[in-house]
């Protein structure tokens, strides 16, 4: 599938068959991750047959299953916007993974921290995990909140290119479905903002993904 059948089709999985990733597949996406570490300056990496880091209470009820596979999202400290950072590139993995027949989902809370295996150099910080897989469905389109809750241009004075652009913002994975950002059009540029909550940044950096790979068009 192309990018946008990709964000389209794209949803929350959590719940995975025994199926392994193929080697090729898994070269394919070391290759991308390591591009996008060159390119970013964060150290993300893909963990595989790894059960213990989702061995948890919360999942032993049913939240997750059978998640042996993720991507750390991990960076430098020092990194002012490594949150965001971590956000957009992982998300472009996410997709990535979409259009090979993987599923995904975005985790910061219940998966074990301290068990997870990434190695980490100094200075550097787990920002979150990215389950990965193949799912057992293709999980369920979000509800998402009215465009104008979300985005200040009228929906009939938007250019072309940043109505694609918000569109595909209103489809991006956001933690807890908070759909904590606003999208607004300042000098013909689009401009994303973080509301306040937690894991906003993150979500930030997952919705700016979104708009600039379907909409051509940078945001700041």
């Amino acid at each position: 599938m192309d990018v946008r059948e990709a964000v389209r089709a794209r949803h929350s999985v959590r719940k995975y068959k025994d199926t392994p990733i193929p080697d090729g597949l898994v070269d394919e996406l070391n290759t991308l991750i390591r591009s996008c570490n060159e390119e970013s300056g964060l150290h993300l990496q893909l963990i595989l047959d790894d059960p213990e880091c989702f061995n948890t209470l919360l999942n032993h009820y049913g939240w997750f299953s059978n998640v042996r596979h993720y991507i750390a999202v991990a960076g430098p400290k020092a990194l002012p916007d490594l949150e965001e950072r971590g956000g957009y590139y992982g998300q472009k993995l996410v997709i990535a993974a979409q259009q090979a027949g993987l599923n995904t989902c975005w985790v910061a809370g219940t998966y074990k921290k301290g068990k997870c295996k990434a190695e980490l150099r100094e200075g550097e910080e787990l920002v979150c995990v990215i389950a990965i897989g193949y799912g057992e469905n293709e999980g369920k389109k979000h509800k998402s909140k009215a465009l104008s809750r979300l985005c200040s241009v009228p929906e009939d004075e938007m250019p072309g290119w940043f109505r694609n652009g918000v569109k595909a913002a209103m489809m991006a994975p956001t933690a807890m479905n908070q759909q904590k950002f606003h999208i607004s059009l300042e000098d013909g540029e689009a401009v994303i903002t973080a509301g306040k909550g937690p894991m906003t940044l993150i979500d930030l950096g997952i919705v700016k993904y979104n708009f600039e790979v379907i909409s051509g068009h940078r945001c700041r």
